[in-house]
């Protein structure tokens, strides 16, 4: 379609944007008009919204060419002026992600509906602040360097703060750094250094240097001990030159053997490494004690399966006599084994005699076997011996008082505890236990002997009327050929 030249023209010359001017009446009320019709959009429906054409501030369509270039030259003027920054005043509104819009800032209301005026509407836009920084004082520089002298170290270290040991790098340094952990008196500051020390420095050189350290020394031990480097250990101790811990070391490995005969076998070897003469006395004994209980053990098991032993049969054993102390071995010897042949391995007497054992404790483990089985016979022969002439006569190492106490735990017969208890040598006690274990005849008899008419009349109150006792007691106080002393 074409048109005359004056109507193209008045095309090209035309334009929907008026310019305002004061004089034109009109004008006012086309602003008016447009004020209302801005009212009138409602925020609520989205696609009204999307209709409407966005313009610039400038009044340029919004993604137009023009509009994109002004964009772009404006960017690049704010990076040429990045040489000194300026501070921004005004509250900027972001062009994207901003909860507001042209209409909404007119008429006071936010997307999400509420209502709110328009100096609050800028208010709420977040708004950077310009203050200047304040430099931070030294001290709180230091956690952040780590030129800290030994001391300083091992006082951060005490304290929990950060700290560095790899700055540390010569041997003079870290010399210097544990001795200062071991003047703090610090285990764990003095473990953790030697932690470093331990990969930083050969083992050749530690070793070296701890000779002269003995506090760091047995931390050092005592960590490798802990954290199950035996070899490393072992090296340690060997550099030191002692031998004795070394071989101490290396027999504490046979707890961890469970099978008997390997244990055996390691006890054997273990035999000729370097021990002081007392531990190699121990681990003699041990040795020999276990060969001896794996003997006892396998035929006793088999005599009880076989079922050829009464006391077997009436005690059945609760445990295996494998790996126990001598103690509880000669405990089992005199409960299952008593009068054998001294020649057998479970005699009670060879086994007494093999390892040693003193007299009260034979005595002691003896008596407790025998009482518990209630075989007084046995007790009774325990404490008789004969002298050069013959005659037999109860002694024991361990005092009469306490052989008493252990029959009554047995539940000893009256007559079997008396017997015992006149033969404490000291009066007061005797009368006490008697009188405590109710043995009447034992008070009664050592009153007698004191002649204490008047303590007799006393105790006389105490026993049952008409009683053997009470009547024993009778006839003393009425036999005139006493001659008592109240």
């Amino acid at each position: 379609m074409t048109r005359s030249k004056p109507d193209e023209e008045e095309y090209w010359h035309s334009s929907k944007f008026r310019a305002f001017t004061f004089d034109d009446d009109d004008e006012f009320s086309s602003l008016k008009e447009s004020k209302r019709a801005v009212n009138s959009i409602r925020l609520d429906d989205d696609d009204d919204e999307d209709d409407v054409e966005k313009v610039s501030w400038s009044g340029e369509p919004v993604g137009s060419i023009s509009w994109s270039i002004k964009e772009t030259a404006s960017s690049a003027g704010q990076v040429r002026d990045q040489g000194f920054p300026k501070i921004d005043t005004a509250p900027s509104l972001s062009k994207q992600g901003s909860g507001y819009s042209l209409s909404s800032l007119f008429k006071g209301r936010s997307k999400t509906g509420s209502f709110q005026s328009f100096s609050e509407s800028f208010s709420e836009v977040p708004s950077r602040s310009f203050a200047p920084e304040l430099r931070k004082p030294k001290s709180e520089y230091k956690d952040y360097i780590s030129d800290w002298t030994p001391e300083e170290t091992v006082k951060r270290m005490r304290r929990g703060k950060l700290y560095s040991l790899e700055t540390f790098r010569s041997l003079k340094d870290k010399l210097l750094l544990l001795d200062e952990a071991v003047n703090a008196l610090d285990g764990n500051v003095i473990t953790a250094v030697l932690i470093y020390l331990k990969k930083s420095l050969s083992k050749e050189i530690l070793s070296r240097e701890l000779m002269s350290r003995e506090i760091a020394l047995r931390h050092y031990i005592h960590y490798l001990k802990e954290v199950g480097e035996q070899k490393l250990l072992l090296d340690l101790l060997k550099s030191l030159g002692r031998v004795e811990d070394m071989a101490l070391l290396q027999y504490r490995d046979h707890l961890g053997i469970k099978d008997e005969g390997r244990r055996k076998e390691f006890l054997k070897n273990c035999i000729s490494l370097p021990f002081s003469p007392d531990d190699a006395a121990h681990v003699q004994d041990h040795y020999t004690l276990l060969e001896r209980q794996i003997i006892i053990e396998a035929s006793d098991k088999q005599m009880e399966t076989k079922g050829q032993s009464d006391i077997f049969k009436k005690y059945p054993r609760k445990a295996s006599i494998l790996n126990m102390p001598i103690i509880t071995t000669l405990y089992y010897s005199c409960f299952y084994h008593y009068g054998e042949p001294e020649g057998t391995f479970s005699s009670p007497a060879n086994i007494r005699q093999t390892f040693k054992i003193a007299e009260k404790q034979y005595f002691l483990t003896a008596l407790g076997a025998r009482a518990k089985l209630k075989a007084w016979f046995d007790v009774d022969s325990l404490f008789t011996t004969k002298n050069w002439l013959g005659y037999t006569k109860k002694r024991s190492p361990i005092g009469f008082h306490r052989v008493v106490d252990i029959l009554q735990k047995n539940n000893a017969p009256v007559q079997v505890l008396q017997e015992y208890l006149s033969l404490v040598e000291d009066t007061d006690l005797k009368i006490s236990l008697a009188q405590k274990h109710k043995c009447h005849d034992v008070v009664i008899d050592t009153y007698k002997d004191l002649k204490d008419r008047q303590q007799l009349i006393v105790y006389r109150g105490k026993v049952e009327r008409g009683s053997l006792e009470d009547r024993k007691i009778e006839a003393l106080l009425n036999n005139t050929q006493m001659r008592w002393k109240n």
